[in-house]
């Protein structure tokens, strides 16, 4: 059988890549073309180990329960699902159930997804439409406004109904289509929280991007551990090789904020770590295609193909329905990927997003639910897709997709690594520097002293 020149060429360049590579750089945005795009100055950081009892201590955990996820804004769900009064999002976090319902004057209203008769949850996790919310333990009924509609038998409770008008509510905000709340009667405006992530975000389209695809998927694994793997290009090389050939993994720019952080990803070329293909990666064609244009017919050098995709995206864009005005010509490629802290990574890009909610097991410091959700870019006048139903289950029980089943299979070795006598901590390089500033963050929260 003929040998495949690419699996040659792709063979040749691992085993040159496990030398020492010629790292080169792509071109870095300049401030003044798009000041999106502006390199932030690295922070100083301590280069101390990062302890493993972060991710196994259920002391730990509990501190981060108290002083962390009840005191922060935290991703509630799609604006998609709460179109009419009385659509509402179930959706839960550690201990807490939280229910996000659409009103009758178009305003969304959060509130503890609980009965006051005798704690029972009112609804499962999900998205869903209700006139009312009836405790199917003994029928006590809440408005969509969570005032009381009903208690039956009123008359034999001595003491009367509860001492408060109902459900007992929340802070709750929209942005970027998206529902927020917060655990924090006294937390702060959600637009200082997002800063200035909001306003990086701001062209995108979001409200022009329909949901695709709803999954969770239960990990053995610290939620920490998660989060660190989609912080950071340097894991690439290791457990998703394929991605060389579609992507540069390596010198990129880190920007880091007051909570948050990002690293730009060139899409659209190859890692310095691989010897140019002899022809155009597979990988690399599939986002030719996706732009409209035809790989057989492209026959300039391939270190160019990034370039001019974004030259044809740019004019072509408004023919095909889709506004990329607000966005710079690195954007129409890359990916703009983001930690919005605590728990929510965002691979955006200018037809899609790809956003993963990473959200903490109730009791146990070595499990956290994983959410997928992705969201398509639609032409102006197409038709919206169906919602996706979502999908749940555990780790292992179904693919996610090659890349995803990549970091499905690998987490639970780190987490159950994290236990051994042999290791200390976290011994994190420049290319780690997000995971650095993400573990000083949560240890300003940490650290705040309570009222």
């Amino acid at each position: 059988m003929a040998s495949n020149p690419l699996d040659e060429a792709r063979a040749a360049a691992l085993q040159e890549a496990s030398r020492t590579p010629a790292y080169k750089k792509v071109r870095r945005v300049d401030p003044q073309e798009s000041p999106v795009a502006a390199k932030e100055p690295d922070p100083e950081l301590p280069l101390t180990l990062i302890p493993k009892e972060r991710y196994t201590s259920t002391e730990f955990m509990r501190l981060e329960w108290e002083r962390m996820w009840s005191k922060v804004w935290l991703l509630g769900g799609p604006m998609s699902d709460l179109r009419e009064p009385g659509d509402y999002i179930a959706t839960d976090i550690g201990k807490e159930s939280i229910l996000i319902v659409r009103q009758k004057d178009g305003g969304v209203r959060a509130f503890y997804n609980v009965c006051l008769h005798r704690g029972n949850r009112l609804r499962p996790e999900g998205a869903s439409s209700a006139d009312s919310f009836k405790c199917q333990y003994h029928h006590w009924d809440y408005e969509i406004d969570g005032s009381f509609k009903r208690i039956p038998d009123l008359d034999t409770f001595p003491q009367g109904a509860p001492p408060c008008r109902g459900l007992t509510e929340l802070p709750c905000d929209t942005w970027g289509s998206f529902v927020w709340f917060s655990l924090d009667q006294n937390v702060g405006p959600l637009k200082d929280f997002l800063h200035p992530v909001d306003q990086h975000l701001a062209p995108y389209n979001f409200h022009k991007m329909a949901l695709t695809r709803d999954v969770t998927v239960e990990w053995d694994c610290n939620w920490k551990t998660s989060v660190d793997a989609f912080n950071e290009s340097y894991h690439v090389q290791g457990i998703h090789p394929q991605l060389m050939w579609y992507l540069h993994d390596i010198d990129l720019q880190i920007d880091c904020y007051e909570r948050h952080n990002r690293y730009l990803i060139p899409f659209g070329t190859v890692s310095p770590r691989v010897r140019k293909p002899p022809t155009i990666p597979d990988p690399i064609k599939v986002i030719m295609k996706a732009a409209g244009m035809d790989p057989a017919d492209y026959d300039e050098p391939i270190e160019n193909i990034r370039r001019d995709v974004q030259r044809f995206k740019r004019k072509h864009g408004a023919t095909q329905g889709k506004d990329y005005s607000g966005l710079n010509d690195d954007q129409l490629t890359d990916d703009y990927h983001y930690l919005i802290f605590p728990n929510v990574t965002l691979n955006t890009h200018a037809d899609d997003l790809m956003l993963f909610r990473q959200r903490p097991h109730a009791t146990d410091p070595n499990k956290m639910y994983y959410d997928i959700w992705t969201f398509e870019l639609v032409a102006d006048g197409a038709e919206w897709p169906e919602r996706p139903k979502h999908q749940r289950f555990l780790h292992g029980d179904k693919s996610i997709g090659l890349v995803l089943d990549q970091d499905s299979q690998n987490l639970p070795g780190v987490q159950a690594g994290m236990h051994s006598a042999g290791f200390e901590g976290l011994w994190l390089g420049s290319q780690e520097l997000r995971i650095r500033h993400f573990h000083k963050v949560l240890d300003d929260y940490l650290k705040k002293p309570q009222a």
